[in-house]
């Protein structure tokens, strides 16, 4: 609530400066690098980063830490290839660029597609997690969770547009911090206070155990993979004989069934007792050995082509996530957009210390959680699990605070990224306009997050990479590199490399879970989405090679010619001059500045 209560004061308080069209969209393209900073890292670490880096490093173990270093590199990427020369480009968003640097209304339009679908498969989920924590924390409806965050959501961006929605996210990254770094520092010193059996090695190679007798109950359909034999009881559900599998019914007090190793099925709503000392059955996708869960790449090679699908997809995707790189257009200049990268780097640095600890000590106290498979929870329960009383409730309050911050400015950025592509591209001109749009743009994926509840959050968080990175990476990196990028290679690009993933997402979702190499390629298609658009783009633009626009020489002048020379001319100088019949912005050879006064340079 005093999340809810800060985000909707600052969003009041920071409308008073907004007026124009370019407050909305750009924050007048005058914030600073710091500040800028902040609020890129407040609206990148979503509720992914927040609660599901600590819950993947459950389940999956040292694997799961390509997440958080494919997350942070993807800025370094950004910093070499792509901050400065698309400020300097003086686009809006990034079918705006599409259409400076190759003179095509259809790319426009393709990419403003992709903008819109990428920004949706990451809002959705946002979304979706926003209601299922607020349901488990304060005990309200899903749908009501989902409602909630929306309204915030829409008051910061209605009021003020970009230049709240920057306000906003750097507070929220200063809350997202306090709140995952004060219960590690807190849960850490606990861990090092219980006796030695609570800090058992995680090198044995054996399964995670319950230290007390817990009660678990699976709300979906799961397949448990056993490795030590268990006795279970059932305590409500559809009873024993629903438990698929090598089962051994010896007890005659029934509803008590002993699992021997092997997989089993449990249907939904199923309610189990494990007694104190048992070993954890785990989802069929899960570690369940705590030998091979800190060894990394031990398995089939399969699992190696996954890892480098995951860096790719992390790594490059970042730079082609419309939402992030909208933010770089508020900065005066293409050096400052340089500099606020770097500072990112250092935040997300420091943030993704913090979700490690917390996935190993979840290891510990709470592997009820890779018996459900909902092990996205784990930073919400760890506290409550490893502190009794008010002080594991007022750790757990913290974290949720921090959770809530998560789901704020992520889908803060990714309605205002979607609305101003929409409203530069269908409804420009007017403020109602983009108030209009903001509203469509935050409703239409608050409907389907209610309706696509029990849907894989993670996975659609991954498409969101693998899209961005087999769609707007080419396109960006060969836009500011390569002088020979036709429009006709460019759009060809895109529909490859944004249909493949279409493709293997679908394919993976008729064929469902599996393994080998068949289900690794669905679920992470980037190691071979992102050479195949490339490739593509590259040799249809080559074969149209007379298509290449007429001012692509003065186009890329202009991006990679240093900011003090005053080459740059912002697109909102020209959209502004076109519709009240002003001249567009001149350069000033003088001061190396560009002005508006009439067509003649000022002279001094």
């Amino acid at each position: 609530m005093l999340i809810a209560v800060g985000t909707f004061g600052l969003a009041v308080w920071g409308s008073r400066g907004a007026r124009t069209t370019s407050d909305f969209l750009l924050a007048r393209r005058m914030v600073g690098v710091e500040r800028n900073a902040a609020a890129i890292a407040g609206e990148y670490l979503s509720a992914a980063s927040f609660l599901g880096i600590a819950g993947l490093l459950l389940k999956d173990g040292i694997e799961a830490l390509w997440y958080p270093i494919g997350y942070t590199a993807g800025y370094l990427a950004l910093i070499l290839f792509v901050a400065a020369p698309l400020r300097r480009s003086g686009a809006y968003t990034l079918p705006d660029f599409a259409q400076v640097r190759l003179d095509s209304g259809r790319v426009r339009t393709l990419a403003t597609v992709l903008v819109v679908l990428i920004g949706w498969l990451y809002l959705v989920p946002q979304l979706q997690a926003a209601g299922v924590t607020l349901s488990t924390v304060t005990g309200i409806s899903y749908a009501g969770g989902i409602v909630l965050v929306a309204i915030v959501v829409l008051v910061g961006v209605l009021s003020g547009g970009m230049h709240v929605v920057t306000l906003v996210q750097a507070f929220q990254y200063g809350v997202k911090l306090f709140a995952i770094a004060v219960p590690v520092f807190v849960l850490f010193f606990a861990f090092l206070g219980h006796d030695a059996q609570h800090r058992r090695g995680l090198d044995e190679p054996t399964s995670p155990v319950f230290e007390r007798a817990t009660t678990v109950h699976i709300e979906t359909d799961v397949r448990l993979r056993v490795t030590r034999a268990v006795w279970v009881k059932v305590l409500s559900g559809p009873g024993p004989e629903r438990l698929s599998g090598p089962v051994r019914q010896d007890e005659p007090t029934g509803g008590t069934v002993y699992l021997t190793p092997g997989m089993h099925s449990v249907s939904a709503d199923s309610e189990l007792r494990f007694p104190e000392g048992s070993a954890v059955p785990v989802v069929a996708d899960a570690e369940p050995n705590n030998r091979a869960w800190l060894s990394p790449q031990d398995g089939d090679s399969y699992e190696l082509f996954e890892t480098y699908s995951l860096i790719l997809s992390t790594f490059l995707g970042t730079m082609g996530l419309p939402h992030v790189l909208v933010r770089f257009y508020t900065n005066p200049t293409g050096h400052s957009a340089r500099r606020t990268t770097l500072v990112v780097l250092g935040l997300l640095g420091l943030f993704y210390l913090f979700p490690t600890v917390l996935g190993v000590l979840s290891r510990f106290y709470v592997p009820q959680l890779l018996v459900t498979g909902e092990t996205d929870a784990a930073v919400l329960l760890l506290p409550t699990a490893m502190l009794q009383g008010w002080p594991g409730e007022l750790v757990g309050a913290i974290t949720a605070a921090g959770a809530f911050a998560a789901f704020l400015s992520t889908s803060s950025g990714l309605v205002m990224s979607v609305s101003g592509v929409l409203f530069t591209d269908l409804l420009p001109g007017k403020l109602a306009n983009f108030r209009l749009v903001a509203l469509g743009s935050c409703i239409l994926p608050a409907a389907l997050a209610v309706i696509a509840i029990g849907r894989d959050i993670s996975q659609s968080v991954g498409l969101a990479f693998a899209m961005a990175a087999s769609t707007f990476f080419p396109l960006l990196v060969l836009g500011i590199w390569w002088r020979g990028l036709t429009a006709v290679g460019a759009m060809s690009g895109l529909v490859v490399g944004g249909g493949l993933v279409l493709l293997a997402v679908f394919t993976g979702a008729f064929l469902g879970d599996g393994y080998g190499w068949w289900s690794a390629v669905l679920l992470q298609p980037a190691a071979f989405t992102v050479p195949l658009a490339f490739a593509v783009t590259v040799l249809v633009s080559k074969l149209t090679s007379r298509g290449v626009p007429e001012n692509t020489g003065r186009v890329m002048l202009r991006m990679h010619t240093p900011d003090r020379l005053g080459f740059t001319r912002d697109r909102s100088a020209d959209h502004h001059a076109a519709e009240h019949d002003e001249p567009a912005t001149v350069p000033n050879r003088s001061n190396g500045r560009h002005r508006l006064r009439g067509g003649r340079r000022r002279r001094r």
